[in-house]
This record gives C-alpha cells, sequence and structure tokens, in this order.
C-alpha cells in the first residue's frame, strides 16, 4: 500500500475539464510518488483552510434560491439578492473557479483520501464483479485475484466516463446546447450502458490500449453516445425517449424514469432496426415489482417474463438474448437504510455486475466498485467540450472519456433513490446470476434488494407503477415526474414508488 496514496492523490484525470485543458496526460496514474512523511502535514496545514473556503462557496456553486425557486418568489425579493450579488464581486469570481471543476480537484488533492484515492485499508476492492487483493505485501496475492492495485488502477481508468458536456447541437426545440447542472442522471445513466457494451462486445477482461490503433469496438461505442441526434445514445435521443416519463432538458429526472427511459430507447431502436445491426443488442428489462413490490417490499424478478422478453425482442428469432437488467429502488426515505448496506456491497461481486446509478445525494454519480464500507465511483460533473468521435476513427483522442482519480463516498451516505445494473450475456449467465441474487435475498436478513421468481404469483393482480390510479393521493404517473430544478443536495425524491 506504502506509495499508492501518493500516486492517487498527484495523478491527473485524463477528461480535460474546460479549466484544466493544460493537463494533457494519458489516462494512467502517475508514477512519481512523493514522501508519505511530506504530503501528510501539508494536507493537516491545508485542511483546515480548504474545509472553510470550500463549505463556504461550494454552496454558492449550485443555483440561487431565486433560479431554483423563481414560479414561487417574489421578483423583487430576487432583485434584491442580485444586487447584493453583484457587490460581491469577488465571491462570484471564486464561486465560478469552483464550479468549474479544477478548484474542486485542488480541493481533493490536497485534502488527500478524505475525497480521493484509496485508503490505507488493506481490504479487497471490488470493480464491477472484478476483485483486487489488497495487502502490504503485494508478492502474497494469489492467482485467482487481479494483481492488486496496478490492476485495480488500470481497470478504473479503463471504464468510460461520460460527464456535461457544451457547444453541442440544441437539444430538439429548445435552445440548451450544454447539460451543464442538470444532466447527471442522463450521464451517469451512459456510463452504465456504456460498460454493458463494452462487456459485451469486448469482454469484461478489456482494458483501453495504450497504443493506437484503438479498438474499433471500442470507437463506435463512443460514437453511439455522441452529443448529437446522429448518435442513437446522446443525450438528444435519451430525452426524446423518456418523454412519456417527463425528461425535459434543464430538469432533474430520477433513477427510475431512466430506467424506463432506456427500456423504451431500446424498444425504439429494435422496432426499426435488424438484431444483427442494434447499436444495443440486447434486451432491457426493468426489474419493477410483484404485487407486494410496487409498494413497499422488495421488487420480484420473474423468470418467465424475462424468457418472454428475450425472445420478443429477438422477434422469435431465439429463445435468450443478451439482457440488460436494471433495478431501481429506494431503500430509504433520505439515506440508505442501514440494513441495505451488505446487500448493496455484495452486488459488486456478481460477475454480472454493472455498478449503480445514484451515489451523491442530489448529485448522481455512476458508482463502480466498494472498498470496505466506501463506494468508488465515477464522476459526470466536469465540464467538457463536445467531442465529435467518427465511428471510423481509430487514431482518435480519447482521453476526456477516461480518468483515474478515484473519487468515493460512504456508503451509509449515498442517496437512496438509486438503481442497480446487471448484465447476462447468455442463458447459463443468466442463471448464474438468478442463483447468485437468490442466495443473496436469503442471507439478506429480512431486508432483500429484490427476489427471484420463476412466475408471478396470480393470486393477486399484477400492476405497473406507470398505470396505478389515483386513490389516495399518489399521482398516476406515480411522481415519476422531474423536479424543475438544477443538482443540488436536498432535492425532493420523486421515486417513492418502491419504498423499502
Amino acid at each position: 500500500m506504502k506509495g499508492f496514496f501518493e500516486r492517487a492523490v498527484a495523478s491527473k484525470c485524463s477528461s480535460k475539464s474546460l479549466t484544466d485543458t493544460s493537463n494533457s496526460s494519458p489516462p494512467s496514474v502517475c508514477s512519481d510518488p512523493v514522501s508519505s512523511d511530506s504530503k501528510f502535514p501539508k494536507a493537516s496545514l491545508w485542511s483546515s483552510f480548504f474545509a472553510s473556503a470550500f463549505s463556504i462557496f461550494e454552496t454558492h456553486s449550485e443555483p440561487s434560491a431565486c433560479e431554483n425557486k423563481a414560479v414561487h418568489s417574489d421578483s423583487s425579493v430576487c432583485e434584491k439578492k442580485a444586487v447584493h450579488t453583484r457587490h460581491n464581486g469577488w465571491t462570484s469570481a471564486v464561486r465560478k473557479a469552483v464550479a468549474t471543476g479544477s478548484m474542486r480537484r485542488l480541493h481533493e488533492r490536497v485534502l488527500g483520501s478524505s475525497r480521493t484515492g484509496i485508503s490505507s485499508s488493506t481490504s479487497d476492492i471490488w470493480l464491477l464483479g472484478v476483485c483486487y487483493r489488497i495487502s502490504q505485501d503485494e508478492s502474497s496475492g494469489d492467482t485467482d485475484t487481479s494483481n492488486g492495485l496496478a490492476g485495480f488502477e488500470q481497470d478504473f481508468s479503463s471504464r468510460i466516463l461520460m460527464t456535461y458536456r457544451k457547444g453541442f447541437a440544441a437539444i430538439g426545440d429548445t435552445k440548451y446546447t450544454s447539460d451543464v447542472n442538470w444532466g447527471c442522471m442522463l450521464r451517469s445513466s451512459q456510463m452504465l450502458a456504456a460498460q454493458a457494451l463494452l462487456f459485451h462486445r469486448l469482454g469484461r477482461s478489456w482494458r483501453k490500449p495504450l497504443q493506437k490503433p484503438l479498438d474499433r469496438e471500442y470507437i463506435e461505442i463512443l460514437h453511439s453516445f455522441g452529443d448529437s441526434e446522429a448518435s442513437p445514445f446522446s443525450i438528444h435521443n435519451l430525452l426524446q425517449a423518456g418523454k412519456a416519463y417527463d425528461l425535459a432538458a434543464g430538469s432533474w429526472v430520477g433513477p427510475y424514469a431512466m430506467c424506463r427511459t432506456w427500456e423504451t430507447l431500446a424498444r425504439i431502436k429494435r422496432e426499426v432496426t435488424d438484431l444483427e445491426d442494434l447499436p444495443l443488442p440486447m434486451a432491457v428489462y426493468i426489474v419493477s415489482g410483484d404485487e407486494d413490490g410496487e409498494r413497499g417490499g422488495a421488487p420480484v424478478l420473474c423468470i418467465d417474463d424475462v424468457s418472454r422478453h428475450c425472445f420478443e425482442f429477438s422477434k422469435g428469432q431465439a429463445d435468450w438474448t443478451p439482457i440488460l437488467l436494471l433495478v431501481p429502488l429506494v431503500l430509504g426515505p433520505e439515506k440508505v437504510n442501514p440494513r441495505y448496506i451488505p446487500s448493496l456491497r455484495a452486488t459488486f461481486m456478481f460477475p454480472q455486475s454493472l455498478g449503480i446509478l445514484g451515489g451523491k445525494p442530489g448529485a448522481s454519480t455512476y458508482v463502480v466498485g466498494v472498498q470496505d464500507e466506501k463506494a468508488l465511483f465515477l464522476d459526470p460533473h466536469d465540464v467538457q467540450l463536445v467531442v465529435n468521435i467518427n465511428r471510423d476513427d481509430l487514431e482518435a483522442d480519447t482521453s476526456s472519456y477516461h480518468c483515474n482519480i478515484i473519487r468515493h463516498i460512504s456508503l451509509d451516505l449515498i442517496d437512496s433513490s438509486l438503481a442497480i445494473g446487471f448484465y447476462c450475456r447468455d442463458k447459463d449467465d443468466f442463471d448464474d446470476f438468478c442463483l447468485r441474487a437468490s442466495k443473496l435475498a436469503d442471507e439478506s436478513n429480512g431486508a432483500p434488494l429484490f427476489t427471484v421468481a420463476q412466475k408471478h404469483n396470480l393470486s393477486k393482480p399484477v400492476s405497473h407503477p406507470e398505470l396505478l390510479v389515483d386513490t389516495d393521493g399518489i399521482q398516476k404517473d406515480d411522481s415519476f415526474g422531474v423536479e424543475p430544478i438544477n443538482d443540488a443536495e436536498g432535492h425532493a425524491h420523486d421515486d417513492e414508488w418502491q419504498l423499502l
């Protein structure tokens, strides 16, 4: 472990933000460690300054009360606040610097393991179904686990990163040419879908090559997530597909609506594209719920339903297809109920793991791994210029789609509104997943994330959340609308359809 903390803190994120374009290092961990004897005292000296300074400005990096509550606020009050803001030019300047990302990364590097990097723990790291054994004596690692920290760093930096972009073509009829401050859930979902495509086309063992030319399949995946209507999984097309769930440019969206949007987009593409030419060559199945799973209790994965879903997706050409399973959940009123944390952690040990959409309250991230009580995540909140990657350009610069800064948050602090993803390549892989999921539910001490059943219990009518009738104050669309707010802490939870 010695020296890794220094390497992680000193490493540079290869996703170049607008204010950090001078950092053009490739997506690999910096290897010039600094002595821990000299680094820790510096962190101690600077920590109080940054902690107090950033606690002031980070609260202002989000939209003001006037912006978030313009409909309900008196205009004169907002005008007074605007005048007050103009008299604090230096505050605005610092606030802008913090919001752009480079100052935040400086903050993280100085404060060290409280925000980034891996702590001194020697516990194993689980990253999307792969275990990395961390020990003081790395030479003692066995052959059944990947090669410790070096292997973890390479794997983490090979995961595809999607961040805020600016400068793309306007979305639909709107004037939005950027998704800054509202598109983090969309970007997080793109990351999860991109990993599913990587696993499907290149396998879980794939790592981003250090030399060019790059893999054609990899370039085609990045091309499919470009920021234009021509790219099938662009933010433009996601918003269009999610209109039924009130997705709209400029508004925040919850995990459930995001999962349903991907289901809709996959269905739309399947209707107009042959199976072999599909950009997402897998069925998308939402594990929502059987009778008790719709409101309270765990949702149920019905094996018969999944089988029928695959058959319909193939249009009768195959009994089974690759499948992307999405499990939207609300695991508490605000933070995750501690009863569910062991099960959440265990899902990262599944070979089929695609991680979690969610993460920080009010600011969605893509959680890709766990170590002890920490969730390791990729952060979509850096702002980058739009990049158009041609599907035939095997020499393309893809550095903005990768990052080796390892951020983490305590599992008991993540937002309770989240969605878990799994990818099953074939029927055998799905059967293995069901065995693991059933065992996990049996060992959950009465608090399963979801359960597995062969068929629905027909003793009760099966309902779907989007079709529920308003009988007790619950909206007919089950409150899956968007909140007209930006990514700010304290947003209303709109996914209370399945409170466990």
